[in-house]
């Protein structure tokens, strides 16, 4: 099993973060009624999500009974019970049981992995220069022309990987289907519309306005019920991931990876960027029950920064709320790949040697005042990059280097992507990030662009075709890395994949292979020992391994052109 976990240092951000006929999808068992009694002080009772060994659902009903708990609800497909109960009695009684394997609140534990270039987006969170100030240049300074779309010349991310050359030769099949596992996708987009697929998508989150503490989380709800459209992105996250996978040939801004692919927005985080376990564990069922080819999560999940199973100063809760962390994401990512959904990750923006993680001082991460310090070793894990069966994306800036913020490690990284670095080179450049489309309303209530729609910073850029306007945004991360994987795994999914009932369909297992065999390998620096330096602080990251797989790179940069053209 491969081992990972992550740090955030001031150098990093964690947090910023086809025409195919679905497969019949499986019924999960039917909920029991909801009624949640309220507490003594008129609180609504915590739900739990109890996860039981295999084949021991009787004795874990069982147990919750004992336990003075309620059970309100199920999931067979993934072997848990959602059950109600007052206190950390109660769950630490559950957890005495040999039915329960782990007991984790229903609540927000995760946040996205991206960093922005200039202002940070709503609900991320974002370290920022000691300065507090933005240090990029006028984005207009930049005026590299380039063939293709009008924003191509930007794009120095899809030219390293040979995504500009593959589009024309293998743009991707319409019955390719991507999912974006995700903060939401703006399906309206100009450059994500034509390729979006808003039958499909869904939503498994509710938004939270405040979190226990009552403090500020997603904010005001912007749809009734608190419930988003599935063509809402109010978080920018998501649709930049899509974008990048995705946005199609059509005169407009960008072209992403897989231009011709479909993408199917299933939301699993809030407005704020935290994720619910369970909106992931629904997440990953849903994309397997409707026959999604490639799925992208540029996320991990928290609030633990380490899932440890048995770390000895966190209590019998905390480790019983990891462990069903680590087992509940497990089984949900087996059961989409035996559906045969190929699952791709970004490794995480903490700067980090993930093979030997020492001290974690930023858990639990929600709600928000709750971290301690603690030491972690080798045998935490971070989730979703992780867990078996996993593709996980280190980044690499425009000159190739590995990003300064990328998380790496010899039995971590599998592969690397453009995910950009403003810091790659003489002075910090915004340019030297990833373009992708970003939802206007989203840039509007950060301030990025002023009442006339004008770009405030080097961050965005617009373009206006054809009598309307649409925008960009420079982010890097892991986070942006990924889905450059994500859209060369659409590519191979569109030339190699079998048919299928609607659609093509090409197992995990020969993905990931293909994935690998057409990555460009590269070797470690010369020296191996490499020295980062920024915002006054210096750091050294250390490469093993050999080309052919190595802690920067794993098994080489993702190559498009490859994909698009080679024989295996």
């Amino acid at each position: 099993m491969r081992r990972v976990a992550s740090v955030v240092t001031a150098l990093a951000v964690v947090g910023a973060l086809a025409a195919c006929s679905p497969e019949t999808p499986e019924k999960p068992q039917k909920p029991v009624a909801r009624d949640t009694p309220p507490d003594t002080r008129g609180r609504a009772t915590p739900e739990y999500l109890v996860f039981y060994a295999d084949g021991k659902h009787d004795q874990a009903l069982q147990a919750v009974e004992r336990a003075g708990g309620t059970t309100v609800g199920e999931d067979s497909r993934l072997g848990y019970l959602l059950a109600t109960g007052r206190g950390d009695t109660f769950v630490e009684e559950l957890g005495a049981d040999r039915a329960i394997v782990g007991v984790s609140p229903d609540r927000n534990i995760g946040f996205a992995t991206a960093r922005g270039t200039g202002s940070t987006a709503p609900g991320t969170r974002s370290a920022t220069p000691r300065t507090g100030k933005a240090a990029f240049p006028d984005a207009s300074a930049f005026t590299e022309s380039g063939g293709g779309e009008p924003l191509a010349g930007r794009q120095w991310d899809m030219r390293m990987i040979g995504a500009d050359r593959a589009n024309a030769k293998v743009p991707g099949n319409k019955q390719v289907l991507v999912g974006i596992i995700d903060t939401g996708v703006d399906g309206k987009h100009p450059d994500i519309a034509p390729n979006f697929d808003r039958t499909l998508s869904r939503n498994f989150v509710t938004d939270k306005p405040k979190d226990e503490n009552g403090e500020t989380l997603d904010g005001p709800c912007e749809a009734k019920g608190c419930k988003d459209p599935v063509d809402a992105d109010d978080d920018g996250h998501g649709t930049h991931v899509a974008s990048t996978i995705a946005s199609p040939i059509n005169g407009i801004g960008i072209a992403g990876v897989a231009p011709g692919v479909r993408v199917v927005n299933i939301r699993a985080g809030q407005d704020s960027g935290f994720f619910f376990l369970k909106a992931s564990l629904d997440a990953l069922t849903y994309a397997g029950d409707i026959g999604v080819d490639v799925a992208n999560m540029s996320y991990f999940v928290d609030p633990w920064l380490f899932n440890c199973a048995n770390n000895r100063s966190d209590t019998k809760k905390e480790r019983l709320e990891q462990q069903g962390i680590i087992t509940g994401m497990q089984r949900a990512i087996d059961y989409a790949r035996k559906k045969g959904v190929t699952l791709i990750s970004a490794l995480g923006n903490g700067a980090t040697d993930l093979g030997r993680p020492t001290v974690d001082d930023k858990s639990p991460g929600y709600p928000e005042g709750e971290q301690k310090v603690r030491r972690v070793d080798n045998s935490c894990i971070n989730v979703p990059a992780e867990s078996n069966g996993v593709i996980s994306v280190s980044s690499v800036g425009p000159s190739g280097r590995k990003a300064i913020y990328s998380d790496y490690g010899l039995e971590q990284t599998d592969l690397s992507a453009p995910g950009g670095d403003t810091l790659d080179g003489k002075a910090a450049k915004a340019t030297r990030s990833i373009l992708a489309a970003a939802p206007e309303r989203v840039l509007r209530a950060t301030g990025r662009i002023d009442a006339s729609g004008n770009p405030k910073g080097a961050d965005v850029v617009r373009d206006c075709a054809r009598g309307s306007c649409s925008y960009y945004q420079y982010l890097d991360g892991t986070s942006m890395a990924a889905p450059h994987a994500t859209g060369v795994a659409a590519i191979l999914v569109s030339r190699f994949g079998k048919p299928r009932s609607g659609g093509l369909s090409l197992a995990p297992a020969s993905v990931e292979d293909l994935l690998y065999k057409s990555a460009t390998q590269k070797a470690c620096p010369n020296p191996r020992q490499y020295v980062y330096k920024a915002y006054g602080e210096t750091q050294t990251h250390a490469c093993e391994g050999e080309p052919s797989r190595n802690g920067f790179y794993g098994r080489g940069i993702v190559n498009a052109w490859k994909a698009a053209t080679f024989e295996p």
